[in-house]
């Protein structure tokens, strides 16, 4: 009799080869088969979906039949870790670049790492963001002052325009054409009300929000300012404001004493 772990291990792999495990059985072997058949077509059907849910837009764009099918060769690939899904699915963007059947849409890859951005979004953990005062505070300070980005926001830049293709492709959305081929830069948060939005962000203001992450001071900003003179970051920092994801810069890591 195989061990547990084994009887595990053989049952996983059949799900993917079709080779029936020990322990499955029926009078009728030819039964058993059909029967074990059925649990792997739930299998990758409740599979599918799961990714379905994660990329409803890159399915809209491929169409069902295409995308059931590419589901069930990226979860062959990269079958789930846990059963818990709500983290399945994090290699598919780099699946898609490598998926001689999606060459086709060369933009695919980049909405669905938009996709990915969205739900570590919703699923981001929280942080206060800072009030009036503060920042009324940290301005009369500009060459130590800092500002933090709430755990949320996330940047994803493509050479295809990522924001209007999938603001087209999101279900119940008008379906319209979009210029594929114009580059966009993706800033994607969760908001005071717990909206998670994404929107098209200047090359500009992509470098700006690197300098918060990088850590910059207030005077920093300005000194880059003087050197970009065609960029603003009022508008951004305006709707960074106004969305709550403004927060206090994380402190770096304590250093051991000697």
């Amino acid at each position: 009799m195989p061990s547990h772990p084994d009887l595990v291990a053989a049952f996983r792999s059949g799900v993917w080869t079709g080779a029936l495990p020990p322990g499955v059985t029926a009078r009728d072997p030819a039964e058993a088969a059909r029967r074990f058949a059925v649990h792997r077509n739930n299998v990758a059907h409740g599979l599918s979906e799961a990714l379905a849910t994660r990329f409803p837009v890159v399915r809209r764009l491929v169409g069902e039949r295409f995308f059931s099918a590419m589901a069930r060769a990226f979860a062959q690939a990269h079958p789930p870790e846990s059963p818990v899904l709500l983290a399945w699915g994090g290699a598919f963007p780099q699946f898609l670049e490598a998926f001689p059947p999606a060459t086709a849409l060369p933009y695919l890859p980049d909405v669905a790492r938009l996709e990915t951005a969205l739900g570590l979004a919703y699923h981001a953990g929280d942080a206060e963001p800072l009030s009036p005062a503060d920042l009324v505070r940290l301005a009369q300070e500009p060459d130590t002052a800092r500002l933090g980005l709430h755990p949320s926001v996330q940047v994803v830049a493509s050479c295809y325009a990522i924001v209007s293709i999938w603001r087209a492709n999101r279900p119940g959305a008008p379906a319209r054409p979009v210029a594929a081929v114009n580059p966009e830069t993706a800033l994607v948060l969760r908001d005071r009300r717990l909206d998670v939005i994404a929107q098209a962000i200047s090359p500009g203001d992509a470098a700006f929000l690197s300098q918060l992450r990088d850590g910059d001071t207030l005077l920093a900003f300005a000194a880059a300012a003087s050197v970009e003179p065609g960029h603003d970051p009022a508008p951004l920092l305006a709707r960074l404001v106004s969305a709550g994801v403004l927060v206090a810069p994380a402190l770096p890591p304590m250093k051991d004493h000697p």
